[in-house]
């Protein structure tokens, strides 16, 4: 029994896999698990970006959480054309329901596919945590003189969670990502790097079943974690944490500012 909760670890995990998952709302996390934001701000500044805008794109919205907040920030002056891409259903019609308010037009469309727009559509394209970065959509879309600004996971982030699950990963794991190969495909796609910082983020997981709605909500962490496959482990983790106290991990984030240049 965790003694901070006075909950069971059956409890606990049945808590934590009965979580909705849609979107990208962490409120539930609240006092069960912490992570340090970058020093950037990402939302903020978006919502700068967006406050002078013309036509933007947010690819991969999740909920629409992020962009909803971005265009707070913006107030008034906000982008004349909003769009907004998603691929997993249950987040496109939250998105949907959350942005319609703000003008945005949210389209369905697959995060490793083409972006369902004309070419030189967009003065600005944000995304936040893309799965993978489709470089050649983004210059397509985006008129000479626009910007992409996005905030991306970087290298290694949560490895520490990670690799507890799923031992040691080989080098090649740790590596992608990595803002200098990110920088360097941009390029190959056309486009001009005006600004990359990276920031390395302190999180803590308080209790197991936080780890157990983390690892159920950001699937590409542990793909096809189970509670039922992965119980040991997890009952292993909840024992641990209860002797030694939360679980640290490190989450990686850089902040892209990539421009499409004139002509």
């Amino acid at each position: 029994m965790d003694q901070r909760t006075g909950s069971t670890f059956e409890e606990l995990v049945a808590e934590g896999a009965a979580v909705p998952t849609e979107g990208w709302d962490f409120s539930w996390f609240e006092g069960r698990a912490t992570e340090a934001r970058p020093s950037w701000g990402y939302a903020r500044s978006a919502g700068g970006r967006l406050a002078r805008a013309d036509a933007a794109l947010d690819i991969q919205t999740g909920g629409g959480e992020v962009l909803d907040m971005s265009l707070r920030t913006a107030a008034t002056a906000r982008p004349g054309l909003l769009a907004a891409t998603e691929g997993w259903p249950p987040n496109v019609a939250k998105a949907t329901a959350l942005l319609r308010p703000h003008g945005v037009v949210v389209v369905a469309a697959a995060d490793d596919g083409p972006l369902p727009f004309a070419d030189e559509a967009f003065d600005l394209v944000l995304s936040r945590h893309p799965v993978q970065p489709h470089w050649a959509e983004v210059a397509r879309v985006l008129r000479p003189g626009g910007t992409y600004f996005a905030q991306h996971v970087g290298p290694g982030s949560v490895f520490e969670l990670v690799e507890y699950f799923l031992g040691p990963l080989p080098q090649e794991a740790r590596t992608a990502r990595h803002p200098d190969r990110e920088r360097a495909d941009a390029e190959a796609a056309g486009l001009e790097i005006a600004g990359l910082r990276a920031e390395r983020l302190r999180m803590e997981f308080h209790d197991i079943a936080a780890v157990v709605h983390f690892l159920r909500k950001v699937i590409w962490l542990v793909p096809g974690f189970t509670v039922e496959e992965y119980e040991p482990q997890l009952r292993a983790l909840h024992k641990r944490m209860e002797t030694e106290g939360p679980f640290v991990a490190h989450s990686t984030r850089h902040l892209l500012d990539a421009r499409k240049p004139h002509g």
